[in-house]
């Protein structure tokens, strides 16, 4: 790996920053980290975020993306909900593990958001990438559905929608917003151990 051509990169994405992707950037981070813990912050940090990407992959035409983003707000007001309001005979919605049947609803809605995506992008916009773009949007689809549920799983597709997104945004060049989807692949993994230590706790209570 030709790791001064990452630098010179990563250099470039400073330099051709704007202030509004450095706010995205910011409550990406923040938001990621509040999920990690657990905090209710998480939701408020990944509005803030979510509105400006809308903009940003509207100008970049990343359309799936950009249309993930807006339902990314709208899971953000059902998790914010959901999360604040658990069952009676609980303190807190507790972090747990999906049984098969959250599995196959979780396959399902990768299955048919996927070519849906793949279909709309190819026929109806001018996206170069509607492969690529569609495949991180249905699996960040899935995760944010899982997040807002407290399933450990959500990470997972966390995990597989940044990995995918890094080269995609390098390519489209943001570079910055490639190296904090760099940075969130780690922040997911350490956030997938950090619930299955948390889902196991729940479970002992």
């Amino acid at each position: 790996m030709d790791f001064q051509f990452l630098l010179d990169g990563f250099a470039q994405g400073i330099q051709n920053m704007t202030w509004l992707e450095a706010v995205a950037v910011f409550f990406g981070i923040a938001s990621v980290f509040y999920s990690m813990r657990e905090h209710i912050w998480v939701y408020p940090t990944g509005i803030v975020s979510t509105l400006i990407y809308v903009w940003i992959c509207f100008e970049y035409k990343l359309y799936a993306d950009m249309g993930i983003n807006a339902y990314y707000f709208a899971m953000s007001i059902y998790g914010w909900y959901v999360w604040t309001h658990p069952k009676e005979n609980q303190d807190v919605l507790p972090v747990t593990w999906l049984d098969g049947k959250g599995w196959l609803i979780s396959a399902a809605l990768f299955a048919v958001s996927y070519p849906t995506l793949v279909f709309v992008l190819s026929k109806f916009t001018d996206s170069d990438v509607p492969y690529w773009d569609s495949f991180t949007t249905a699996s960040a689809f899935v995760g944010m559905w899982l997040m807002a549920k407290k399933k450990v799983e959500n990470w997972i597709f966390w995990i597989i929608t940044d990995l995918v997104s890094v080269p995609l945004y390098f390519y489209k060049g943001l570079v910055l917003t490639s190296f904090q989807f760099l940075f969130f692949t780690v922040l997911a993994t350490i956030g997938l151990f950090a619930w299955i230590k948390s889902a196991k706790t729940y479970a002992k209570a």
